[in-house]
């Protein structure tokens, strides 16, 4: 099977392209040779700037792929860019959506791949769905062969899964206070991402995937408190955590607060019997507690790493001040 990664060496894709070529597909990445993760043994590489279409028609020349996976879509712009390139050239186009492109809050949950789409709150969400729409459109109006994959929460050892990444260990590192957003009780699922190539890997060339959306998540629900407490616990160190409402928080950081209004500050709980049913391999065997664990080592292997955002750290002095006024401790 012959398959085209439009990026690949990106915090999810890399596992995929991992586990893709330890399989036996014929793995073609086309990126512009900027990425700080290497390029995995056995792939061929294709230089070019997606957003620049003519140096993708003159890197693929005449190729076709049994599959087009394109990781870096964000807008309606870029697909319909996708489409015009790969049409009648490829056997499926994959699209890689969001789940918080689900509805938000959720009415019920767990949340399934035909729960509505609708964000009202981050329009990072929104332009999803709108990539979305347009895809499920060709599909209808011509069968063009698309797939559309929603990953939640899907995380490397090189990424940190909370606002402010290093900066926040190295505030529990000094016994500073750390910002958890609520009361800290929403459940949240964060994927390994060799856990997620696991149900990805399994839909590239599947027939019964083609016309069908899926998302891929761990089935581990963790409260905000239990995932700050496991970093801390990876880092040999405690969380001393101060719980802040969405909201003041947004009115700080209108960035960080989309996020979370738009997405984290509700319990999302997905339901993977879609992916099970259609890809038997899919099983995720890495708890957060271990994924934690690499990601501290990674930190470790080099100080280097360990760099701090001075201005998030100056942001988050500014919401505590302004919530010890708002909600003075006895």
């Amino acid at each position: 099977m012959k398959v085209l990664f439009i990026g690949g060496t990106g915090i999810i894709s890399s596992a995929c392209s991992k586990l893709a070529l330890e399989k036996g597909i014929d793995l073609y990445l086309l990126n512009r040779g900027q990425s700080v993760r290497p390029v995995p043994e056995g792939a061929q590489v294709l230089t070019a700037d997606i957003r620049s279409p003519d140096t993708v028609r003159e890197a693929i020349g005449n190729q076709t792929f049994d599959v087009v996976v394109d990781w870096v879509a964000y807008t309606p712009e870029h697909v319909q860019t996708d489409l015009d390139l790969f049409r009648g050239r490829t056997g499926q186009y994959i699209f890689i959506s969001s789940a918080s492109a689900y509805q938000t809050p959720p009415a019920r949950l767990p949340v399934t791949e035909s729960t509505v789409l609708d964000n009202p709150c981050w329009k990072y969400s929104q332009d999803k769905i709108a990539c979305e729409e347009l895809l499920v459109r060709v599909y209808r109006e011509e069968k063009y062969p698309i797939t559309i994959v929603r990953p939640s929460h899907t995380y490397d050892c090189t990424s940190l899964p909370v606002r402010g990444g290093y900066t926040v260990v190295d505030r529990m590192l000094k016994g500073k206070k750390v910002i958890v957003h609520g009361d800290g009780t929403s459940l949240w699922t964060l994927t390994h991402h060799a856990d997620f190539a696991k149900g990805f890997v399994g839909l590239l060339g599947n027939p019964h995937a083609i016309g069908e959306a899926y998302h891929i998540t761990s089935d581990e629900w963790l409260t905000w408190n239990q995932i700050f407490t496991t970093i801390a616990r990876a880092f040999g160190t405690e969380a001393d955590i101060v719980h802040v409402p969405s909201d003041l928080i947004a009115a700080y950081d209108p960035e960080w607060g989309a996020s979370l209004l738009g997405d984290k500050a509700h319990s999302f709980i997905l339901d993977n019997s879609k992916i099970k049913r259609l890809v038997p391999d899919f099983v995720c065997t890495i708890p957060f507690a271990r994924g934690a664990e690499e990601i501290a080592a990674w930190y470790r292997e080099d100080p280097a790493r360990c760099r701090v955002d001075e201005n998030f750290n100056h942001i988050c002095e500014r919401i505590l001040s302004a919530y010890a006024l708002a909600w003075p401790q006895p």
